[in-house]
C-alpha cells in the first residue's frame, strides 16, 4: 500500500527539485516540542507571492490532490453518500465564496469514520470524518472547522513548507494515505465498519507523527475566522467547537477518537484567541439549516445495528430530546428503511411529510421507501417529480436510473445516465450505473467504456486500461466510438508510463 501511494505521488512531482512537502492535514512535521512559538497575528492576509509556490505550482498541487483522492476512493476512505457530500459542498462553497481568493477550486467529501478528524489535501480537497460532523452541535461549529481547512488550502501551506528533501515528501504522502485510509469504526452507508488495508495499530503509530506547525494552525484559525464571519455564521462557533472537542477527548487516551487533537493541537492560547476574536464582533444569532440537522440524523441512522438506530430515534422522539423534530423523524424513516421494516417506514414517512417543508432529501427518502418495498412505479414517479424541482441533487440523479433498471427500463436508464454525464463528466458512480445499464442491454463496448471510466475515477488505472481494451475488442461499436476508445487508451497508457518512468515501480494497480 505504501509503495502504491508513493508511486502515484512521485509521478506528478517536478523531476528536479528535492522536496519536503506539507500535504494539508494530516502531515508529518517537526515534533511538537520543536515547534516555534505562535507568531503575532498580522492584521491582513499575508502576501504569498510567487515565492510561496516556486517549487510547487497550483497545477501541481491540484494534480497531487487528485492522485491522493483517488487512493482514498480506492481504499474505502471516501463516503459515497451524495446527501452528505452535497451538503458539505454547499456549506463549504458558501465559505469559499465569502473570501477574496475565489480562484481556487474546492471539493468537500465525507470520510466514513467515527473518529473525530478533518483534513485538507493539496489542490482544494477537504475531507471531514463523520464522527466530527456528529460531534458538532451547531452549523456554525461545523462551518468553523471547514473555514479552518479551507484556509490551509488558500494559504498554500503545502507550497510554503517545501524546503528540503524528496524522501521526506515520500514519507509525508505515505503517512497521509495510511492515516486517511485507516477508517476503523465509522458508519458507512451499510452501517458496517469500513474495511481498511492498513491495521489500526499501524495507522495510529503514523497518526502520532502527523502534526501541523503552530504557525500554520494559528494562521488557519485567523483567516478561517475572517471567512466564517464574512459568510454570516456565528463567529463563536470556532471556539465553542474547540472547547467541546477538548471536553470530549479529555478522558480518551486509546487513540480511537483523538485524531483531530493530534493533527490540530488545541491549546488554551488557541481557544482564548478564538474567543477574543468572537467577543470583538457584534453578537449574531444564526439559525441552523434544516439540511444540517437532517444530515446529522442520516449519519446517526448509519451507526451500529439497524435495530439500535431505530430505538435511538424512537426514544429521542418519545422523550422529546432533539434539536429538530423534522430531522428526528427523517432519521427514524432512514433507520426503519435500513432495518427493512418497510410497513412502518411508510407510516412514519406520512408523518414526516405532514410536518416537513418540501425538501429533496425527503423526496429521495420517499422514493427509496417505495423502491425498496417493491412499489417501483411509485418510486419512479416520485423521483421524476423531485428531479423536476431539484435537477442538481446527486442522490436523485443516482436513484432515478436505479429505479428504471428495477422496472426493466434499461434503455431509459442508460439514456438518462448519458445525458447527466454531459454535465457531470467525471462522476464515477454515474459511470458505474451506466455500465450496469449497458450490460443489461448487452452493449459491451459501452459497458466496458463506462466501467473503465469508473475504475479511472477510483485510481485503478490498470483496471481502467483492461476495460477499455475489452471495449475496443467488443465488436459492437461504430467508427466514432472506437476512435474515442483508442484516444482514451492512449491517455491512460501514457499516464501509467509516466508513473513507471518517474518511479521505477512496476505497473500500478
Amino acid at each position: 500500500m505504501i509503495a502504491s501511494c508513493v508511486a502515484v505521488a512521485l509521478a506528478i512531482l517536478p523531476p528536479v527539485p528535492s522536496l519536503v512537502a506539507h500535504a494539508g492535514e494530516p502531515v508529518f512535521s517537526r515534533a511538537p516540542d520543536a515547534l516555534p512559538p505562535p507568531p503575532a497575528a498580522p492584521s491582513a492576509l499575508p502576501d504569498l507571492g510567487d515565492a510561496a509556490q516556486a517549487d510547487l505550482s497550483p497545477a501541481q498541487e491540484r494534480k497531487l490532490g487528485e492522485t491522493i483522492i483517488r487512493q482514498i476512493r480506492a481504499g474505502g476512505g471516501y463516503m459515497n453518500d451524495p446527501e452528505v457530500n452535497d451538503y458539505l459542498n454547499e456549506l463549504g462553497q458558501r465559505l469559499v465564496a465569502a473570501g477574496k481568493d475565489k480562484g481556487q477550486g474546492f471539493e468537500f467529501f465525507a470520510v466514513p469514520d467515527s473518529s473525530i478528524n478533518a483534513f485538507a489535501l493539496p489542490g482544494g480537497y477537504i475531507g471531514v470524518h463523520t464522527g466530527l460532523i456528529l460531534l458538532t452541535q451547531t452549523e456554525s461549529e461545523l462551518a468553523g472547522v471547514l473555514a479552518h481547512e479551507v484556509s490551509h488550502v488558500t494559504q498554500h501551506h503545502m507550497a510554503r513548507m517545501i524546503a528540503g528533501q524528496r524522501d521526506s515528501l515520500l514519507m509525508t504522502l505515505a503517512g497521509l494515505a495510511l492515516a486517511v485510509l485507516a477508517s476503523r469504526a465509522g458508519g458507512s452507508q451499510s452501517g458496517e465498519a469500513v474495511t481498511g488495508a492498513i491495521a489500526t495499530t499501524q495507522a495510529l503509530a503514523i497518526q502520532n507523527q502527523l502534526n501541523f506547525t503552530r504557525e500554520n494552525e494559528y494562521e488557519a484559525d485567523r483567516i478561517g475566522f475572517q471567512r466564517l464571519d464574512a459568510a454570516g455564521f456565528d463567529t463563536s462557533g470556532m471556539a465553542t467547537f474547540m472547547e467541546r472537542l477538548q471536553r470530549a477527548m479529555r478522558f480518551v487516551d486509546n487513540g480511537t477518537g483523538s485524531s483531530y487533537l493530534r493533527t490540530h493541537p488545541v491549546t488554551l492560547n488557541r481557544i482564548a484567541e478564538a474567543q477574543a476574536r468572537a467577543f470583538g464582533r457584534p453578537y449574531r444569532q444564526v439559525a441552523d439549516s434544516l439540511d444540517f440537522h437532517m444530515v446529522r440524523a442520516l449519519l446517526r441512522s448509519y451507526e451500529g445495528e439497524a435495530k439500535d438506530a431505530v430505538l435511538f430515534f424512537d426514544n429521542a422522539l418519545a422523550e422529546r430530546k432533539f434539536n429538530n423534530e423534522v430531522a428526528m423523524h427523517y432519521g427514524l424513516v432512514a433507520s426503519l428503511l435500513r432495518a427493512k421494516d418497510y410497513k412502518r417506514a411508510k407510516v412514519e414517512l406520512v408523518k414526516l411529510e405532514k410536518m416537513a417543508p418540501p425538501h429533496p432529501m425527503i423526496d429521495a427518502m420517499a422514493g427509496h421507501v417505495y423502491m425498496d418495498s417493491g412499489d417501483v412505479p411509485a418510486a419512479i414517479a416520485r423521483f421524476e417529480a423531485a428531479l423536476a424541482r431539484y435537477p442538481n441533487k446527486m442522490q436523485l440523479v443516482y436513484d432515478y436510473p436505479e429505479a428504471l433498471m428495477k422496472a426493466g427500463r434499461n434503455a431509459e436508464a442508460a439514456a438518462f445516465c448519458e445525458k447527466q454525464l454531459e454535465r457531470f463528466t467525471t462522476d464515477g458512480p454515474l459511470h458505474l450505473t451506466a455500465a450496469r445499464a449497458y450490460a443489461a442491454l448487452d452493449k459491451r463496448l459501452l459497458q466496458h467504456r463506462h466501467q473503465g471510466e469508473y475504475y479511472a475515477w477510483q485510481g485503478n488505472l490498470k483496471g481502467a486500461i483492461d476495460q477499455f481494451e475489452l471495449a475496443a475488442k467488443a465488436g459492437d461499436g461504430n467508427f466514432y466510438q472506437l476512435s474515442e476508445i483508442d484516444t482514451r487508451l492512449r491517455v491512460l497508457r501514457r499516464e501509467v508510463a509516466d508513473q513507471q518512468k518517474t518511479t521505477g515501480f512496476g505497473r500500478p494497480g
